[in-house]
């Protein structure tokens, strides 16, 4: 298992690589350093968190784009039900009606839906440091706040939060109106990296340490973590741990599995993009290198 090494001085905001210490509170933003640590003999490299199976392609960031998905992007329903619209005959493409699944639209194209023009939105990424206690949801049916409530203001166009965070889950939280850009980070093949601080109700043993590379059985399917070590100055009830897999709450399965209870979890990087200069609550656009990082990747 390769150690967690800390980058100073090196900004990743905007070069997709590095990490910078934040305050009380909250682990050092990017990779840790480790204080011990043993490594696994295991064949921990066979495992990523994923089972091998076939699936849909990585995205390609055209400037064409399907019919369907350009009226969902525009706000206007889901893809499915752009679909419906369109077999119905009520969106036009240059004048002329369009009923083709899978017709593609360029920039430049003139599309109406019942008889009024729709204007693409301008693609927005926006990074928030998530509190605790807000729920990943665009609403809520129980009246608990969404992240929603903490973005409000951050741009006119209606973005996504992209994949799943825990209500008491804290740091990075992406939100973009981009389809191909929330397909691309949450497709498996992608392994967008999470590296996480983690507070445990107990000490982490070092064998146990070396077990979340190695690889644990959680539901029936393999896991491991692609990095995990002690963080340098802290008690051994403080964790940092490197996690490829979009499976729900697998890192709190994982410590669970183990015998550990997870008393608070910190998302300190996210695809390369970590907290530096961004305070708890707290939002702010990426540049347009980081999302070239992102694209790219």
């Amino acid at each position: 298992m390769s150690k967690m090494e800390s980058n100073k001085g090196k900004d990743e905001g905007s070069r997709g690589r590095g990490s910078k210490k934040v305050g009380k509170g909250g682990p050092r933003s990017g990779k840790f350093k480790p204080r011990s640590s043993d490594k696994s003999k295991g064949d921990s490299k066979n495992y990523q968190g994923f089972k091998k199976k076939k699936g849909t392609p990585l995205p390609k960031f055209s400037e064409d784009v399907r019919l369907n998905k350009f009226l969902s992007n525009a706000g206007i329903c889901s893809r499915r039900e752009a679909d419906v619209l369109i077999s119905t005959g009520v969106v036009s493409v240059n004048g002329e009606i369009v009923t083709e699944m899978g017709y593609k639209v360029k920039p430049t194209d003139n599309v109406k839906y019942d008889g009024i023009s729709i204007n693409p939105d301008t693609k927005r990424y926006v990074l928030l440091n998530k509190p605790k206690d807000f729920v990943v949801s665009m609403d809520d049916p129980w009246g608990r706040k969404t992240v929603m409530n903490l973005i409000v203001n951050a741009c006119k166009e209606r973005v996504f939060p992209v994949g799943r965070m825990g209500k008491d889950t804290t740091g990075l939280l992406l939100f973009t109106n981009d389809g191909d850009m929330e397909q691309k980070l949450t497709h498996p093949k992608f392994k967008a990296s999470k590296i996480f601080h983690v507070t445990l109700d107990k000490n982490l043993e070092p064998e146990d340490l070396a077990k979340l590379t190695a690889g644990l059985y959680v539901d029936d399917a393999m896991f491991s973590a692609k990095d995990a070590s002690f963080i340098k100055g802290k008690t051994n009830r403080e964790v940092g741990i490197e996690i490829q897999s979009n499976k729900n709450n697998i890192v709190k399965l994982m410590f669970g599995k183990l015998g550990y209870e997870v008393v608070q979890i910190d998302r300190v990087q996210y695809a390369g993009l970590t907290k530096k200069d961004l305070p708890r609550g707290n939002y702010r656009h990426l540049t347009e290198k980081e999302v070239a990082f992102l694209k790219m990747s």
